[in-house]
């Protein structure tokens, strides 16, 4: 099927991205707009070879263009409470860091925080949001609307089909990882290998998830 054609037939998962957000700030032609660049770049990527529907791949990439559409105009905010737990996610990352010489693991990060290794996730994101230079420390200049349960649960499906199209060896150490939330050393000896290659997998495997979601 023709590139054009497969555009043709998805605009309706940019109408139903795009009515999420209006009344938010942006208009409804600008937020369709957004999507069809994110449609586009999805079609554009599409390997059907990984074992995906077009629309597992492309609903979070026209997400990602609507949302930077609200980062480039300044009104991608955040909770105070997300914000605050997103300055406490940098200074645990730090201090990694410093001490270990390498970046924390997500799972480790979650531990630290208290919190559950989604909600790590999005402290982390959190602090590339743009804040409102005009809200005060008031409840009332802070308390900026987060993205709904139904955007949430979007994000979620989209991470799970995303892993699904891993290698078997490549998810059972993204679910060692990040759903049992076991050390590297932990899932090293749990795959018969070591920490070092575990690590290096790690990263390697993150890329991919990335490539997979954005």
């Amino acid at each position: 099927m023709e590139k054009d054609e497969l555009i043709e037939q998805n605009l309706r998962l940019v109408h139903s991205c795009a009515h999420r957000f209006t009344g938010k700030g942006i208009e409804y032609d600008d937020l369709y707009s957004a999507g069809c660049v994110g449609l586009v770049k999805a079609v554009n990527r599409y390997d059907p070879s990984l074992g995906y529907r077009l629309s597992t791949y492309a609903v979070p990439v026209i997400l990602g263009e609507i949302k930077q559409l609200f980062r480039d105009s300044g009104s991608v905010k955040v909770s105070r409470s997300l914000r605050e737990l997103s300055m406490k996610a940098n200074d645990i990352c730090a201090q990694y860091k410093a001490d270990h010489g390498d970046d924390i693991g997500i799972s480790t990060l979650a531990e630290q925080l208290g919190t559950d290794v989604y909600t790590a996730s999005q402290a982390l994101n959190a602090s590339q949001a743009v804040i409102s230079l005009s809200g005060d420390d008031n409840e009332d200049g802070l308390d900026i609307p987060v993205p709904s349960a139904e955007e949430d649960l979007t994000d979620k499906l989209s991470l799970r089909q995303a892993v699904e199209a891993l290698s078997d060896d490549e998810r059972s150490l993204i679910q060692l990882r990040y759903y049992q939330h076991k050390t590297q050393q932990q899932t090293a000896k749990a795959l018969g290998t070591t920490q070092v290659q575990i690590s290096r997998r790690e990263k390697k495997i993150l890329l991919k998830l990335r490539a997979l979601l954005i």
